[in-house]
């Protein structure tokens, strides 16, 4: 169907699955793990709670989800994995650019414990380094004011060169990059008349540095992908997308740049604060699958004005990137992801599909994974000294929200007490004003923490656990096991193990209560407006279901009017100017959206009610990301300074990649 036949109403399913729990806690049902037990008095969403009104589970409840029972798999067998740093090519322009040639594969990892089945995964590495090849990718250092070039090629091909289809099932009937709608067809929404098979062809890549401060030829725009250059390409196929050649002619004018078939160059001036950035692929209606099958890793940019001086911070062994995320798995070790809208459970099984309902047969609404990987590995433990540690953590599941926490017990009662605080200095866009002390860091999908662990109090041979309190669907706001369920205490609901050994000598890094973070300026007065709704549209044949998430913008009532990823661009902020972006969230969901080129500052929340809100302490600093939680207006403030095309969007990536996501234009 055309992207503007696309509709939706808002109804209730009648079976019992991950969207009905949260809608009947949403709508005040009684909520268990298992199923809806009726009428209650109202949840509170983030400003409050209802004490008794979810019950957990007593036993292990784990996600649907592969053939491997995520209880059976033992845990904390395996030592936390330390990222190393991704290897660098050389240097050009005279020695002031740092450049990688990175290249994206697929290989086998044990992410499951030894004895279990090596992984087939795709993972960044350095081109002519067959040892840096790792899902989630090695770790790129930069330093503020030194451009970084990155030649990332999309080597997705066999040990003879031909092409390798998806890990995944891919569903052609999204607005997705198409490679086999060729030139006219690329980029699309293509029509059917019977429900299409699952695409089988090669598999197309662009990525994105999370974060960065960018020209628009380099930032990874989803329709600037390219196929790999392989052999057995179909004839008629387009092996790029449709902004590709015109960003391949801006490189070369704008840094004498040359691409190659099957690779971009992008350069990164990384001429902002020093933060923790991550980059990963993020290609037309297929970001889901590209980053569920491994393709994400770190970008840590130090130095400059807004960084602290060498000493203040644990740093060496003591500072360590997280990338954590949530898989499924089979028996035979391989990534489970749903092959059927059946899996999601809010339709009649088999379908019908599209184009009979309006229904796609195989995107679903989102994913969550039942086993807990932390760097690579499921259910690392950490064997820690008495000392304090740097903790550099991204989010990289693709829709769960984490809230985390060091307790004694992983299988205590939620919410559960903490046994240590956790320091964050920082978030998305380096460090915040000042230390914000926490017994919870909530990080949301795409969100970094910049956190600090101090065991230096911590008796020798005690054993800790990171736990995840929060939920196995979209977050909303509240509190663990009373306005909602929390994630699975024996699975999902569990990280990492530390065990705290002896002091390795004198710990010289600051205390976290008496660090003082760089001076934190402000964005001024606005002077251009943005009115963003978020949305999400039902299916008239299964009510209920959702078939798509939109941004868009306000109709006079106050109704979504909900834009499609092919509609005329309606935001177009001016080059240097301030914008107000009031993000209003009209869907049952927390959305955590992010806004390419730029760092922004979090305003206020309002709720439905009209009570006003301010940031949360660890949302005081500039941030790229921000969880719009429902029936609340999200404001920001934003400045721009780099002309071109962009876009915003949820990075629940299942939601960005049907329609949840928007081109914006900086005008110069």
């Amino acid at each position: 169907m055309a992207d503007s036949d696309i509709s939706g109403s808002v109804g209730t399913s009648g079976s019992v699955t991950r969207r009905t729990l949260f809608r009947a806690a949403a709508a005040g049902g009684v909520v268990t793990a298992v199923g809806v037990t009726g009428a209650a008095s109202t949840v509170g969403r983030a400003g409050g709670s209802t004490p008794g009104l979810i019950a957990a589970t007593a036993g292990p409840n784990p996600l649907p989800g592969g053939s491997l029972d995520p209880v059976s798999v033992p845990k904390y067998q395996t030592e936390l994995r330390r990222l190393p740093v991704m290897p660098c090519h050389g240097s050009a322009a005279h020695g002031d650019v740092d450049v990688y040639e990175i290249v994206a594969r697929q290989f086998t990892q044990q992410i499951l414990p030894r004895g279990y089945p090596r992984t087939t995964v795709w993972g960044y590495g350095a081109a002519g380094a067959p040892g840096s090849f790792h899902a989630p990718a090695h770790t790129i250092e930069a330093r503020v004011g030194r451009p970084v070039r990155v030649t990332w090629t999309n080597g997705l091909a066999d040990g003879h060169g031909r092409w390798l289809p998806h890990l995944f099932t891919v569903d052609p009937s999204l607005h997705w990059a198409n490679p086999g709608g060729g030139l006219a067809g690329r980029d699309s929404r293509p029509t059917f008349s019977s429900t299409p098979l699952p695409y089988t062809g090669p598999v197309p890549l662009v990525t994105h540095l999370h974060g960065a401060h960018v020209t628009e030829e380099s930032d990874g725009y989803p329709e600037a992908w390219t196929l790999p250059d392989a052999d057995g390409i179909p004839a008629g196929y387009a092996t790029t997308g449709s902004w590709y050649d015109r960003y391949r002619a801006e490189a070369q004018d704008r840094y004498g740049v040359h691409w190659r078939p099957g690779s971009s160059v992008y350069q990164y001036s990384n001429d902002q604060r020093a933060a923790a950035l991550w980059y990963h692929d993020h290609v037309l209606g297929m970001t889901r699958l590209n980053v569920q099958a491994g393709l994400a890793g770190m970008y840590l940019l130090r130095g400059g004005p807004a960084d602290l001086p060498a000493g203040v911070l644990p740093s060496g062994d003591a500072e360590i990137p997280m990338v954590i995320q949530d898989r499924c798995f089979n028996t035979d070790g391989t990534l489970f992801f749903p092959d059927s809208r059946t899996f999601f459970g809010d339709t009649t099984p088999g379908g019908p599909w599209l184009p009979t309902s309006d229904v796609p047969p195989f995107w679903n609404p989102e994913s969550f994974g039942n086993t807990m990987l932390v760097n690579g590995s499921s259910w690392p433990v950490w064997h820690a000294s008495r000392r304090r540690y740097r903790l550099r953590v991204v989010n990289s599941c693709n829709a769960r929200t984490l809230v985390l926490k060091v307790v004694a017990d992983p299988l205590a009662k939620r919410p559960a007490t903490a046994a240590l605080p956790i320091w964050q200095i920082g978030s998305d866009g380096g460090f915040l004003p000042a230390p914000v002390e926490l017994n919870q860091a909530l990080i949301a999908p795409a969100e970094r923490a910049d956190l600090i662990l101090d065991f230096t109090a911590v008796p020798a041979g005690t054993t800790l656990y990171v736990i995840n309190e929060g939920p196995d669907v979209p977050y909303h706001g509240g509190v663990p096991d009373a306005d909602f369920v929390a994630a699975d205490h024996w699975t999902s609901g569990q990280v990492m193990k530390i065990v705290v050994g002896y002091s390795q000598g004198h710990d010289a890094s600051v205390p976290p209560a008496h660090l003082q973070l760089p001076r934190l300026a402000g964005l001024g007065t606005p002077g251009q407006k943005f009115t963003v709704s978020l949305n999400e549209g039902d299916s008239s044949s299964f009510p209920g279901a959702p078939i798509v998430g939109a941004l868009g913008t306000l109709n006079p009532d106050g109704t979504g009017a909900m834009e499609m990823w092919s509609d005329p661009v309606s935001v177009k902020p001016v080059a240097g100017t301030v914008g107000e972006w009031d993000l209003v969230n009209l869907t049952v969901d927390g959305h955590p959206i992010h806004i390419h080129q730029t760092q922004f500052q979090v305003v206020s929340r309002t709720a439905a009610n009209g009570t006003v809100r301010g940031p949360e302490a660890w949302e005081t600093g500039y941030k790229d990301t921000v969880l719009a939680y429902p029936g609340e207006t999200t404001r920001l403030k934003a400045r721009f300074d780099l002309p071109g095309r962009y876009v915003y969007h949820c990075h629940i990536l299942d939601h960005e990649d049907n329609e949840m996501m928007r081109p914006f234009d900086v005008q110069a």
